[in-house]
C-alpha cells in the first residue's frame, strides 16, 4: 500500500470574527502557519474545527479556502461527514471538484446506527469519489466505534478506503490497527495525548489540534521519530506534554483558541454554546507556554 500521509497532519481551526462569521484572513494565515512549521498535511473541517457548529457552506468554503492557501505545498484533508448519506456525498464531491487530496469521513452523529447501517453509509459515499478516503472513527461523538475487523474489511472491499483516522482513545484498538492492519490500511491516531506512542508504534501519522498552538515542537517530535532518534523525541515530547495534557484537561477547542491568541493570533472565541476558556486555565496555559520559550501576551 502506497502511503501519502505520514507525520503529523494539523486539524485546523476554525477563527471566527465577533459575529461568529469565518474570519477568512486568519485562516489564511493559520494555514501558513503549520506549513511553515513543517507539518506534513493540514486538515478542514474536523472535530477541531467545530465541524458541528458549521453549515455546509461554510464548510466548503474552509475547505476551498485552505486548498487555495496550501497551494500544493502539503496535503489537504477534507472532513465530508454529514448526517445524511447524501450530504455527504454532496460535501465530497465538492470536496473532490476542488482539490482536496484526502477525504475524511466521519460517521453520522445524533442518532447512532447498526453496523450494518454505518457500513452502508460508508460504501455509498466513499463509491462516490475518486480520491483516497479515510475512515473517521470517534465513537464519543458518533455513538458507534468502527471495530479492527470492520476497518480491515471495508478497506480490502473499497479500493479508495485508504486510511482510519482513530480517535477512540482506545489505546488496544489503536495498536490492533497499526499491528495487524498495516497491510491493508494506515492508522492515523487522533488523540493528541497519544502522539509519541502512535509514530514509535509505527503509525503512519497524527492527527493533533495541539498543532495549532505548538507546531514546532510537534514536529520536532515526529521528525525524531521518523530518524529514529526515540531518545531525544521523548525528551522532546516531555517538554511538550504539558501543554497537551492541559488543553485535553480544560477544554481542548476552547484551549486551542487560547492558545493561539497567547501568542499573537487572535482567532476568535468558540461558537456558542462552547464558551471561552476559564481565565485560571488560560493563565495556566500561558505559563506552560512560557515553559516552553514561547513568547506569549
Amino acid at each position: 500500500m502506497t502511503t501519502e500521509l505520514r507525520g503529523v497532519l494539523t486539524a485546523l481551526t476554525t477563527p471566527f470574527n465577533p459575529d461568529e462569521s469565518i474570519d477568512v484572513a486568519t485562516l489564511r494565515k493559520i494555514v501558513d502557519r503549520s506549513i511553515d512549521a513543517g507539518v506534513n498535511g493540514v486538515v478542514a473541517a474536523g472535530s477541531t474545527g467545530e465541524v458541528g457548529s458549521l453549515s455546509s457552506d461554510e464548510r466548503l468554503l474552509l475547505v476551498d479556502t485552505i486548498i487555495e492557501q496550501t497551494a500544493g505545498r502539503v496535503p489537504v484533508v477534507a472532513q465530508t461527514g454529514a448526517t445524511t448519506t447524501a450530504e455527504a456525498i454532496r460535501l465530497s464531491q465538492a470536496a473532490q471538484r476542488s482539490g482536496a487530496d484526502v477525504l475524511m469521513l466521519l460517521t453520522p452523529f445524533y442518532e447512532p446506527l447498526s453496523e450494518a447501517e454505518t457500513v452502508r453509509y460508508i460504501k455509498d459515499v466513499a463509491g462516490s469519489v475518486d480520491i483516497p478516503v479515510m475512515l473517521y472513527n470517534i465513537p464519543p461523538v458518533t455513538g458507534v466505534n468502527l471495530a479492527p475487523d470492520t476497518v480491515r474489511a471495508l478497506a480490502t472491499e473499497v479500493d479508495n478506503i485508504r486510511y482510519i483516522k482513530d480517535s477512540s482513545a482506545n489505546w488496544e484498538q489503536a495498536l490492533t490497527l497499526i499491528h495487524d492492519h498495516s497491510d491493508v490500511i494506515g492508522t492515523i491516531v487522533g488523540w493528541d495525548v497519544y502522539t509519541y506512542s502512535a509514530l514509535a508504534e509505527g503509525a503512519v501519522a497524527v492527527m493533533a489540534g495541539a498543532a495549532n498552538v505548538v507546531p514546532d515542537e510537534i514536529v520536532t517530535v515526529t521528525r525524531l521519530i521518523a530518524e529514529g532518534n526515540l531518545t531525544e523525541a521523548l525528551a522532546e515530547w516531555k517538554r511538550v506534554y504539558p501543554v497537551i495534557s492541559h488543553l485535553f484537561a480544560t477544554g481542548f477547542i476552547p484551549g486551542i483558541k487560547a492558545g493561539l491568541d497567547l501568542q499573537g493570533i487572535p482567532v476568535g472565541v468558540p461558537r456558542r454554546p462552547l464558551a471561552p476558556l476559564a481565565d485560571e486555565d488560560v493563565e495556566g496555559l500561558r505559563s506552560l507556554l512560557k515553559a516552553l520559550g514561547k513568547e506569549v501576551g
